[in-house]
């Protein structure tokens, strides 16, 4: 039986190393959004923990931990979920975190934004968070979404999205700098866009998919 590997990254990389010993005994369109609500400001300043089927292995070398197995990131708001997650720490402290999915089991990453019931929930091969500029990467076969309790608002996709948590921007690109296309976007980058809440564009969109179609009463009496 599998059994859970749990480790905060409130601590340098070093003393949870040894802490790890102790316990183990061994182009592009950028997109902005223009609503009152922001990310969850007080993330930036959570620990970050890691949960994980397997234990986590430090490369000397790199200066590295890796955990890999259902690997499960928290830091406030933000869950990230992926099969394999590499955790490095910079020089002033912030954190960067690579989490690997595959085409078939995307990593994962959601955050609720601040004062509204919205999420901002996206998905792709690798995921790249770093603390310091509080940014996050999709790349290959991303899309990223906003949604509006369980329903989407918004929607991105392409080879290459990146988030600003700070500024609440998406930079969006079909194909990576020097590589070939998406195999899943064709080198072209997709957005769905609908009306900000509480316009009258909002209201309409609303009333229109509300709409029932009624049978005509003289359908089908004709012989």
């Amino acid at each position: 039986m599998a059994c859970k590997f749990h480790a905060s990254m409130t601590q340098p990389l070093s003393h949870l190393f040894r802490a790890l010993v102790g316990a183990l005994s061994i182009t592009s369109l950028v997109l902005a959004i223009c609503e009152p609500a922001h990310a969850e400001k007080a993330d930036r300043t959570k620990p970050l923990n890691v949960v994980a089927d397997r234990d986590g292995n430090f490369d000397l070398l790199k200066q590295v931990i890796v955990f890999s197995g259902n690997v499960t990131i928290t830091k406030g708001t933000i869950v990230i979920k992926a099969d394999r997650v590499e955790v490095r720490e910079r020089p002033d402290g912030y954190k960067i975190a690579i989490a690997f999915g595959s085409p078939a089991h995307p990593a994962t990453f959601r955050q609720k934004r601040e004062g509204v019931d919205e999420y901002i929930d996206g998905q792709a091969e690798r995921l790249e968070y770093d603390e310091k500029p509080d940014t996050i990467r999709f790349v290959n076969n991303a899309v990223v979404r906003r949604l509006r309790g369980e329903s989407i608002g918004d929607e991105i996709t392409g080879s290459l999205v990146t988030y600003d948590n700070t500024t609440e921007v998406f930079s969006v690109s079909g194909s990576q700098p020097g590589a070939g296309a998406s195999s899943a976007t064709g080198g072209r980058v997709r957005a769905v866009l609908t009306p900000r809440e509480g316009t009258a564009a909002a209201a309409e969109a609303a009333s229109a998919a509300g709409a029932v179609l009624k049978p005509s009463p003289t359908l089908g009496d004709k012989k």
